[in-house]
C-alpha cells in the first residue's frame, strides 16, 4: 500500500503549543465548529483559535457549563450518542446560512463501563465516530462551499483494535480499553474515507493522536487504575516523566492540522505532535498509525457501514 504517511518537518514538535503552530495564522472571518470546546483539549483548541480571530461555535452536550467557557464562543446543544440530537444541531446551523470553514471533531468518551445508546449501540463507538459522522454529514452543505479541514480527533489507543467488523457494538466481550480502541480507529478511517469523497471540492480530512494528556476525559477511570498505570501518584498528582503533555500542547496537533498552511494540498493523514506520522513498525511498537487504520477498503467499508447505521449519507 503506497502512502503519504511520512514526516514533513513541520519545525513542531511534541512540546510545541497551539499557540505555537498558529503564530502568524490570521483566522479572522473563519468560522469553526469544535465539538466538546468547552473542556480539556477542546477547550484550549477553542481559546486558541479564537486568539488567533476566528469565530468558533462549540456544540456541547451540557450548554450551561460550555456558556461558562470563553467570551464570544457561539454555543448550541448537541449530545454526540443521541442521533435526533445531531440532526437538531445541524438544522440549526444550517439555518443561519452561514458557511464553515474548519471542524474539529474533539469531544468524545474514554474506557468506561458497557453501556448502550440509541438502539443499543455501544456507547463508545457511538459517540466518537457514529456522532461525528453523522453530524460531518448533516454539516455538508455548509462544509463544502468553503473548502473546509475536517479533523477528527484519534488516539495513539488505536493500537489497541481495529474494526470488530463481526460485533462493532461489543454484544460479546466488552473490554473498555478494546472498544475505545475500535472507536479510535474509527476516527482515522472516517478521516481517510471523507477525505477521498471531499477533497474534488476542496475539503481535506485528517486525523490525529493528540498525545497523552490528563484532562476530564479520565473520568470513568478509578485513581487506583491511573496509579497502576503510572500517570498518577496516590494524592493524584501526575507522575514524571509520564509522557503527559500540557493542554496547551496536546491541542497543538488538532489546531495545526485544521490551519496550517504546511498541510496545503495534503489529506487523508494521521499526524501526531504536529507532523505526519510514519506507519508503525512491524514489530508492534505503539508509535506512529497502524496499517489497518489508514486502509482505504477498510475506510469505504466503515463509511458504507456507518452510513447504514445512522441514515445519513452526504454523497449517496
Amino acid at each position: 500500500m503506497t502512502t503519504a504517511q511520512h514526516k514533513i518537518g513541520s519545525g513542531f514538535g511534541a512540546h510545541s503549543t497551539a499557540d505555537d503552530v498558529l503564530q502568524g495564522v490570521d483566522l479572522t472571518g473563519k468560522l469553526a465548529i469544535v465539538t466538546g470546546g468547552y473542556s480539556g483539549l477542546g477547550l484550549e483548541t477553542t481559546r486558541a483559535l479564537t486568539k488567533a480571530g476566528a469565530h468558533v461555535v462549540v456544540p456541547a452536550r451540557r450548554p450551561d457549563v460550555a456558556r461558562e467557557g470563553i467570551e464570544g464562543v457561539e454555543v448550541d446543544e448537541l449530545d454526540l450518542g443521541d442521533l435526533d440530537s445531531v440532526r437538531a444541531f445541524a438544522e440549526r446551523f444550517l439555518a443561519s446560512g452561514r458557511t464553515i470553514d474548519i471542524v474539529i471533531d474533539n469531544a468524545g468518551i474514554m474506557a468506561c463501563p458497557e453501556t448502550r445508546v440509541g438502539p443499543g449501540w455501544e456507547a463508545q463507538f457511538a459517540t466518537n465516530h457514529l456522532g461525528h459522522f453523522a453530524l460531518v454529514n448533516r454539516l455538508w452543505p455548509a462544509i463544502e462551499p468553503g473548502g473546509a479541514r475536517i479533523v477528527s480527533v484519534s488516539s495513539g489507543a488505536h493500537h489497541n483494535s481495529g474494526i470488530r467488523w463481526d460485533d462493532v457494538h461489543w454484544r460479546t466481550g466488552y473490554d473498555k480499553w478494546e472498544a475505545y480502541g475500535q472507536a479510535k480507529t474509527a476516527n482515522v478511517l472516517f478521516a481517510v474515507h471523507l477525505d477521498r469523497l471531499g477533497r474534488e471540492s476542496g475539503v481535506r480530512a485528517f486525523a490525529l493522536h493528540p498525545g497523552g494528556i490528563l484532562t476530564p476525559l479520565q473520568r470513568h477511570l478509578a485513581k487506583e487504575e491511573m496509579v497502576e498505570r503510572g500517570w498518577i501518584d496516590e494524592d493524584g498528582n501526575p507522575l514524571n516523566p509520564s509522557g503527559f503533555k500540557s493542554p496547551q500542547e496536546g491541542a497543538a496537533t488538532q489546531v495545526w492540522a485544521a490551519t496550517s498552511p504546511q498541510l496545503a494540498g495534503l489529506g487523508g493523514v494521521y499526524c501526531e505532535d504536529c507532523d505526519i506520522a510514519e506507519v508503525a513498525p512491524a514489530d508492534g511498537e505503539r508509535t506512529g498509525v497502524r496499517d489497518y487504520a489508514i486502509d482505504p477498503e477498510q475506510a469505504a467499508r466503515l463509511w458504507t457501514l456507518s452510513a447504514e447505521l445512522t441514515g445519513v449519507n452526504a454523497f449517496a
